[in-house]
């Protein structure tokens, strides 16, 4: 009975930190479906140039490639727009045309090239619809659903249990591009610890650095998201994490949402 009170609390808290967050700027916020949650629009040049938004999708990157190397090896910034790229970055080899070059292959297959100056025919210039795809219907490679169906599932967000998925070995990351990336040897990764919530009878938050580095290095969250490297130097509140800071960069809208309590607070109240 107590833990089903304590499972209740925390659904409630986070039901309120939500509605907080929302009231803020007065908007609801629609839950995304599985195959929408993560997914990034850009748009800082596209529209400029008479063609349609670009639909990035997380979940098809994500399976394949550890988000260090996109946002710390090829400098894409963590936020929608930020990095301001264009298509002259991209057929020079940075950003998305790293991989998308013609050339790279992954699981034996090419990765389309990404932009070119000139189309030689009709078919190769429909190609920029894999990308800017905004408001059009488009026949992609990889289908969600088809694509994550026997994957380890969870509750919100992709509905994916994405760190298990790599865990199992049904996912295998790259996190090195040869020609791009650093080689350089692992730092020592802490143990796990436990952060202490400032509302009573809510569980500890148990913190894992060793499943944050499989994805994310050291380097994508400190310094920029946390400046302390030692526990306690950085001090924030589940408000700051709802408006999408600490924590809430990633756990907001890419990685599992903050509707997911207790896969954060998993240390049982004694």
């Amino acid at each position: 009975m107590k833990k089903k009170m304590v499972v209740a609390c925390l659904l409630v808290i986070c039901a309120l930190g939500v509605a907080l967050v929302s009231a803020q700027d007065g908007v609801k916020k629609k839950r995304p479906l599985p195959h929408d949650y993560g997914k990034v629009v850009i748009n800082n040049f596209s529209e400029r140039a008479n063609m349609a938004p670009v639909v990035f999708d997380h979940w098809l990157h994500r399976s394949k490639y550890t988000c260090r190397l996109c946002h710390v090896d090829l400098a894409f910034g963590m936020k929608a727009g930020s990095t301001g790229i264009r298509a002259a970055d991209n057929m020079k080899g940075y950003y998305c045309g790293t991989c998308h070059n013609g050339n790279m292959a992954i699981e034996n297959r090419k990765v389309f090239e990404s932009c070119a100056k000139t189309y030689s025919t009709v078919d190769e210039r429909k190609r920029c619809d894999r990308c800017h795809s905004q408001g059009k219907s488009v026949n992609r490679q990889y289908d969600f659903y088809a694509y994550t169906e026997k994957f380890p599932k969870e509750r919100f967000g992709n509905g994916i249990d994405w760190e298990k998925a790599e865990a199992t070995g049904q996912i295998k990351l790259i996190d090195y591009i040869e020609g791009v990336s650093i080689k350089k040897s692992s730092l020592a990764v802490q143990e796990d610890f436990a952060l202490e919530p400032k509302v009573k009878g809510m569980p500890d938050i148990i913190f894992s650095h060793k499943k944050h580095t499989v994805w994310n290095g050291c380097e994508v969250c400190h310094p920029e998201i946390f400046v302390g490297v030692k526990k306690g130097s950085t001090t924030y509140s589940m408000v700051e994490i709802f408006q999408g800071k600490y924590c809430g960069v990633c756990h907001v809208s890419v990685a599992f949402p903050l509707l997911d309590c207790q896969r954060c607070h998993t240390k049982q109240v004694g």
